[in-house]
């Protein structure tokens, strides 16, 4: 009997009584049926129940389908962090279609190239961001989706672009549409854009199956439990929202939504609703510690916080505990559906000093609970290196929290994966527990206010100034968003040019994010080959002090 017909596999196949494909749809439908007068979503004086957010979904799932949307159409959303946007994550879904969450920051030059390059046959609208998607289809080269506008009660100003309105839309629905949940759970759920390394971003397509077993890490690495109250601080465009759309449907938790980050509307929404979660950058939370009617001490109510990106600064830490929120420190990257690594606390932290917990709990850690593994290894020979603290290689992560891979670009994937592995590009170390601590930004990644930002783009609208003869980008520490673009500039000779010069061409040609904070002017140091040395130009500024906010 050949291992292939061994006892164990004859007669016993994958039937529809014993195997289901993975996918997050399955949270909401539990929810609904089980928790179905539970609230699911709060927002400007609105309530949802679980039951009326599935039948909300079904319906607009419904008008997709009636639109021609099905398995493999990309839909995307230019949302802030609205009900709307949280109903997305399952109506797009249950269609078979493609997620492809906007980015509100970005310029009309960058969504006109991810609507083009996702092919989006349908996109949803938010008034505040009507002028630049209205400019983005202009700029748009293939065939420009449908547009549905999608009208807030708090926000005024803007104009409908659309043809028809969300609440329409779901209006003509059909509640009792049948879902179509994925045959194959490698299926894709979402499209993200990430800058990369390069000037085009990469579209990181995620699939039902890491979504799904994301979500649940979500719950045990932030201790979740059952119906949390869930603050939106975090952007839910921002790899999903770190899965946290699907992951309060998991818990029949309550989703407050919130359109923008307001220290004083969070501070009254915290204790109104009984705020138990939040998520966020550095920056989310130096805001709140900074704000002036910060609630101290035993006024605060106590809300467990994830905190993501490179290692938080003590303040942040402590100055989180003084106003009542418990942080625990996560690391990932769109690639990986946002954080696939926990600082796991161990017995007897909270028994120490503020400084020497604090300490602790800026290293990067352990994988997610349903994270394979991640660790630094040495590029070259990909072995792990040594657990001294000292010996730097590359953080990397493998398992089924990693993406499928790069939107038509197969090469790119292909080096992302080399050797089994996830390369995140980011340097960092293991310390004696096998915990990894990040040393470095990734070579041509400044991560400002928790966003991307390719030095390789910025320099690229550099080089078209006709003054600028050399350019280079580098992050540079700032004590709001964390770390910010920093250009040296070297002009070409008898050129003139200077620093608010330079920053309102880039501004011109670029988000404000992206768009650097300060500029340098004089030689900049190249090898014999011409190379620029950038980490002479990040030894300058000290870019290895700057955190991921």
């Amino acid at each position: 009997m050949s291992a292939a017909q061994n006892q164990y596999s004859i007669g016993l196949d994958k039937t529809p009584a014993n195997y289901v494909p993975l996918t997050p749809l399955s949270f909401l439908a539990r929810s609904a049926a089980v928790y179905p007068g539970h609230v699911s979503a709060v927002y400007e004086g609105r309530s949802f129940t679980w039951k009326q957010t599935f039948e909300r979904c079904k319906r607009f799932a419904s008008y997709l389908a009636g639109r021609g949307i099905g398995h493999g159409d990309t839909v995307a959303a230019m949302l802030p962090n609205i009900p709307a946007m949280n109903e997305l994550h399952f109506a797009v879904p249950m269609t078979g279609a493609v997620l492809n969450a906007l980015n509100i920051r970005l310029d009309a030059e960058s969504i006109a190239f991810q609507l083009d390059h996702g092919g989006a046959k349908i996109i949803l609208v938010d008034p505040e961001f009507s002028g630049v998607i209205a400019e983005a289809l202009t700029l748009m080269k293939g065939a420009k989706p449908f547009v549905i506008d999608v009208d807030d009660v708090a926000f005024s100003g803007g104009k409908r672009i659309g043809e028809i309105e969300y609440e329409a839309a779901v209006a003509s629905g059909d509640p009792a549409f049948e879902e179509r949940p994925p045959a194959d759970e490698w299926d894709a759920i979402a499209l993200s854009y990430t800058s990369g390394t390069t000037g085009n971003p990469k579209g990181v397509v995620t699939h039902h199956r890491g979504a799904y077993l994301n979500a649940v890490s979500n719950i045990l690495a932030g201790n979740l439990g059952q119906h949390p109250v869930y603050l939106w601080t975090l952007p839910m465009f921002h790899c999903n929202g770190w899965c946290f759309p699907w992951t309060i449907a998991a818990t029949a938790g309550v989703n407050v939504c919130l359109r923008k980050v307001d220290p004083a509307k969070i501070f009254e929404l915290i204790p109104k609703h009984g705020v138990t979660h939040m998520c966020g950058a550095p920056i989310v939370y130096n805001t709140l510690i900074n704000a002036p009617d910060a609630p101290m001490g035993g006024k605060a109510k106590p809300v467990v916080g994830l905190i993501a990106g490179a290692a938080p600064p003590v303040a942040v830490l402590e100055g989180a505990e003084r106003i009542g929120i418990k942080l625990t420190h996560v690391y990932g990257l769109t690639e990986v559906y946002g954080p696939a690594s926990v600082c796991a606390e161990q017995p007897g932290w909270d028994e120490l000093s503020a400084d020497a917990r604090a300490q602790l709990k800026r290293r990067q850690g352990v994988a997610y609970p349903l994270q394979e593994d991640v660790t630094v290894l040495d590029p070259e020979t990909m072995r792990e290196v040594p657990r001294d603290g000292e010996t730097i290689g590359e953080v990397m992560f493998r398992g089924n929290i990693v993406m499928k891979g790069y939107l038509k670009n197969e090469m790119a994937t292909q080096e992302a994966f080399a050797g089994g592995w996830f390369h995140t590009g980011d340097l960092g170390v293991l310390d004696e527990h096998g915990y990894v601590i990040i040393k470095d930004r990734s070579k041509d990644i400044i991560i400002s206010g928790g966003e991307n930002v390719s030095s390789v783009e910025v320099e690229d609208i550099l080089y078209k100034h006709p003054a600028v003869l050399f350019a280079a980008v580098v992050a540079k520490p700032d004590p709001k968003w964390g770390e910010v673009p920093c250009a040296f500039i070297e002009l070409k000779h008898g050129a003139k040019a200077t620093e608010a010069e330079i920053i309102a061409y880039c501004r011109e040609h670029m988000p404000g994010f992206k768009t650097p904070k300060s500029v340098v002017f004089g030689v900049i140091p190249k090898t014999s080959t011409g190379k620029i040395q950038k980490f002479l130009l990040r030894n300058q500024v000290g870019s290895a002090k700057a955190i991921s906010a």
